[in-house]
C-alpha cells in the first residue's frame, strides 16, 4: 500500500512522461525528409528532376515554364535534389500535412 501511495504522489507532483503536442512541437531530426520546396526564380525547366524522379511524380514543361508536382506519388527519396543542376529544389525537414481532398479540377 505505501508503493502505491508514493506512486501516486510522485505522478501527481511530477513533470509529465510526455510533450503537449499541440502547444510544444519537436524539432525535426538530422537528416529528416519532410517536403519538396522549389524555387522557380532560379530554374531553368531542364527536366533533370523528372527523368530522374524513380515515382514520376514530377511534371516539367519547357514552354509554358511550368513544374508540378503530384504529392500523392512523392516517396520523398531527394534524387531530384540531387541531380538539380541549378540547386533550385530543396528538402525542408519540417513535415507538411497533405491536403485533405483533390482540387476540383482534377477528374
Amino acid at each position: 500500500m505505501p508503493n502505491l501511495l508514493s506512486n501516486i504522489v510522485r505522478n501527481l507532483f511530477g513533470k509529465p512522461a510526455t510533450r503537449r503536442y499541440p502547444f510544444e512541437k519537436r524539432e525535426p531530426f538530422a537528416g529528416t525528409r519532410g517536403h519538396l520546396e522549389i524555387d522557380p526564380d532560379t530554374c531553368i525547366y531542364c527536366g533533370i528532376c523528372s527523368k530522374r524522379c524513380p515515382a514520376d511524380a514530377i511534371a516539367v514543361t519547357r514552354e509554358p515554364k511550368t513544374w508540378t508536382l503530384d504529392p500523392y506519388r512523392c516517396i520523398v527519396c531527394g534524387y531530384c535534389v540531387e541531380v538539380c543542376p541549378k540547386r533550385c529544389l530543396g528538402m525542408n525537414a519540417a513535415h507538411v500535412r497533405p491536403p485533405q481532398s483533390k482540387p476540383a479540377d482534377v477528374v
